[in-house]
């Protein structure tokens, strides 16, 4: 294979690895997705992410699974009745209108991985596979970005 070839065959590999297809490759676009843990002995992490609805139906996510973690659950956060604001499963899932985007950020709603079955470090990938009610399932590669900063992903605050 020629240099030419291979700098185009990264470069590709690159931008596929920036966006999700697989499943609902007409239906559901993944993008700037990113997983986060609070420290390397964390048995707890994070994934945030845009999920763009390309169709004119709506559709739900309703779950996620992935090996890295005992548990996978969908997570919001929600004020209690003294001003404390709790992490919740969300049973239900988010919806997404048609041609809307749902965002998983931080503070907000978001993919949480309880029972690490492995350390997340800066650099690694995790594998994520998104469930639809109508889309189907979605998988997508999460790159581990432990240094990401406020502001770089929708309104994320740290």
């Amino acid at each position: 294979m020629s240099l030419k070839s291979q700098f185009v065959a990264a470069a590709a590999a690159a931008v596929l690895a920036g966006s999700a297809f697989a499943g609902g490759a007409d239906k559901i676009l993944v993008r700037d997705q990113y997983a986060r843990v609070s420290s390397p002995a964390a048995k707890a992490g994070a994934a945030f992410m845009q999920i763009v609805n390309q169709t004119d139906a709506d559709d739900r996510l309703i779950g996620v699974r992935s090996d890295a973690a005992a548990r996978v659950q969908l997570h919001t956060h929600k004020e209690s009745d003294d001003g404390v604001m709790k992490m919740m499963h969300v049973e239900d899932g988010f919806a997404i209108a048609g041609g809307g985007t749902l965002m998983l950020k931080r503070g907000g709603d978001h993919v949480m991985f309880m029972g690490l079955t492995r350390a997340l470090n800066h650099g690694d990938a995790v594998t994520l596979t998104l469930v639809f009610e109508k889309a189907g399932e979605v998988e997508v590669e999460v790159p581990v970005d432990l240094e990401r900063k406020a502001g770089g992903h929708g309104s994320h605050s740290n």
